[in-house]
């Protein structure tokens, strides 16, 4: 399919100083207008043609939204925070070393200057056939072009395809899951605070999104409780090229130990579900058990029970059981 790529096509922007301007705007324009936050996402799927809103909502200069402070229960971190300002943020650096981890191995360093946190676990996913401007279920037609044998599905799911085997991209959500983090949303005068477990929508649920975020919503922060701060926390992600790519895996693991034995733990994988997946049946298998090799090699087993493999992405099976056996065994990358 020729997808046509010169020019932008012609919308109307705005700017607004105030976090309730932008929400009144949103409420005014609905599902014409679309938020503009660090722009990379946002910027390739307009010089691409492919999205065409009629108004952008530019965040750029809602200073409160930028900033990361301390709670009497944790950290919050405003969604247009960017990447950066993450990992070079004290409290989150001695506090959950592996958000900054996880945000340091987005992208590249020019990229991290300029993408936020809420652009990074509310990016699109990135099927190439979808982003191209094929009809797929996705983009409101009836067809997934990913899933015949024939088709390019290398970065694909293995876990969690419902008629779509697109998989969430972002390195902080897993983390964020399961660090038990919680997304703040507002609608015009309305808050209410949604489980970063529970932020993210497969499409079992709705398969035109990503997240619960629907026209008029805006998220806000992101709060990271004081719970998991300072335990051990792992997170790795494999990708194609170190230097710059999406993840093909990665992993965030949360445990708390006591005596050598694991007495509460938190595994998530993402990169190879529509949404980050949290592995509950390998959290049961590992809690009361001592975090050793025999433990960590049960934890990959449990881990690939019922994974789906496509034609050409069986190799994300043994990834993402060694990713998360290193989770368990092995100390937290710095």
């Amino acid at each position: 399919m020729a997808v046509i790529r010169d020019v932008i096509p012609q919308l109307e922007l705005f700017q607004p100083s105030s976090t309730d301007d932008a929400l009144a705007l949103l409420a005014e324009h609905g599902s014409d207008a679309w938020v503009y936050a660090g722009g990379l996402d946002t910027l390739d799927w307009f010089k691409d043609r492919v999205k065409r809103p009629r108004v952008v909502v530019d965040l750029g200069g809602i200073d409160s939204m930028r900033e990361i402070r301390s709670t009497s229960d944790g950290i919050e971190i405003g969604a247009m925070a960017t990447l950066i300002s993450v990992i070079d943020n004290p409290e989150v650096r001695s506090q959950f070393p592996a958000l900054a981890y996880s945000a340091k191995s987005a992208a590249s360093p020019q990229i991290r200057h300029q993408g936020t946190i809420g652009g990074n676990i509310g990016q699109d996913t990135r099927c190439w056939y979808y982003r191209d401007g094929w009809t797929c279920y996705r983009a409101g037609g009836n067809i997934c072009y990913a899933s015949p044998p024939t088709a390019m599905n290398r970065e694909h799911c293995i876990l969690g395809a419902s008629r779509c085997v697109a998989v969430n991209p972002s390195d902080t959500a897993p983390t964020l899951v399961a660090l038990e983090a919680e997304m703040v949303v507002r609608r015009g005068n309305s808050e209410r605070v949604v489980a970063a477990e529970d932020f993210f929508v497969g499409p079992e649920i709705d398969i035109e999104r990503m997240t619960v975020l629907e026209p008029g919503d805006l998220l806000m922060s992101i709060r990271v409780p004081s719970k998991w701060a300072n335990s051990r926390v792992y997170f790795e992600k494999v990708r194609d090229r170190d230097s710059w790519d999406f993840p093909l895996a990665n992993v965030a693991t949360a445990i708390r130990e006591n005596g050598g034995t694991i007495e509460e733990a938190r595994v998530v994988v993402n990169g190879v579900a529509p949404t980050p997946v949290r592995l509950t049946a390998v959290e049961s298998a590992i809690i009361g058990q001592p975090r050793n090799e025999q433990t960590a090699e049960q934890a990959g087993n449990v881990s690939i029970q019922g994974v789906a493999p496509l034609t050409h992405n069986g190799y994300k099976v043994n990834l993402m059981k060694n990713l998360v056996k290193r989770s368990i065994r092995d100390e937290p990358l710095a």
